[in-house]
């Protein structure tokens, strides 16, 4: 079986670019399934069941971050989809956390940005975008060809190794090579592994503590002063 973990920014796109995907790689016969983790409402399942036909499941990470959640819920996700006897999982996360990646080793990582969203997005975007295999910049038609080469040149500046496909999703513009790259990768082997270090995040604010003030926490803590982050890989 064959793994896309796609993820990026809010209405960046994510969803019609992997309908369109599904549209191509469906054409020969392969049985598909897909999976959507968000925070608190999501019908995008009902949207890919209607359309394709296909095995569609959904989860809300709640309190949790959403790809947290996703790394927690993928191994049942695959058993599902083995049982269901899948010859490629599409998996979306919400990408709410620009300081997690939710790919894994030997699946397919997909980002996808929108090209609206201004010439600094890849440098925010951190290990969701620097540890992707693809990128794709949706929303091309809404910007001029100098702002293109621009969001171009950020996104390789920013993760030199990444496939870049620029792409009019709504139209299926410049989708087939992201196509051909997801027929083209390796089934997946178990076990999986999440690919890269995740960042240290433990706090007790996750835990429910809601006093002001980094003197009043610890953990991992921040004064303003210190400047030092987690950039990823």
């Amino acid at each position: 079986m064959k793994l896309v973990i796609c993820a990026g920014p809010p209405t960046s796109g994510k969803t019609t670019v992997l309908r369109q995907i599904a549209r191509r790689i469906a054409r020969d016969d392969r049985r598909l399934g897909y999976l959507k983790v968000d925070v608190q409402f999501a019908d995008e399942d009902q949207r890919f069941r209607e359309e394709f036909g296909m095995p569609a499941r959904k989860v809300y990470s709640g309190e949790l971050c959403p790809d947290h959640c996703h790394v927690l819920v993928l191994g049942d996700a695959l058993d599902w989809a083995h049982r269901e006897r899948l010859d490629a999982l599409l998996v979306e996360t919400a990408g709410l956390c620009l300081r997690c990646s939710p790919y894994v080793d030997g699946g397919v990582g997909l980002v996808v940005l929108e090209a609206t969203s201004g010439m600094n997005l890849p440098r925010k975007i951190g290990p969701m975008l620097s540890l992707a295999d693809v990128c794709v910049v949706t929303k091309i038609d809404r910007v001029s060809q100098a702002e293109r080469e621009v969001f171009r040149a950020r996104i390789l500046e920013a993760a030199p190794g990444v496939a870049v496909a620029e792409a009019d999703a709504l139209h299926g513009i410049g989708i087939d090579p992201v196509a051909r790259r997801v027929e083209r990768s390796p089934e997946i082997r178990q076990p999986l592994r999440l690919r890269g270090n995740p960042p240290v995040g433990t706090c007790t604010i996750c835990v429910g503590k809601k006093d002001i003030g980094w003197k009043n926490h610890f953990g991992v803590v921040r004064p303003l002063e210190n400047q030092a982050f987690y950039r990823g890989e």
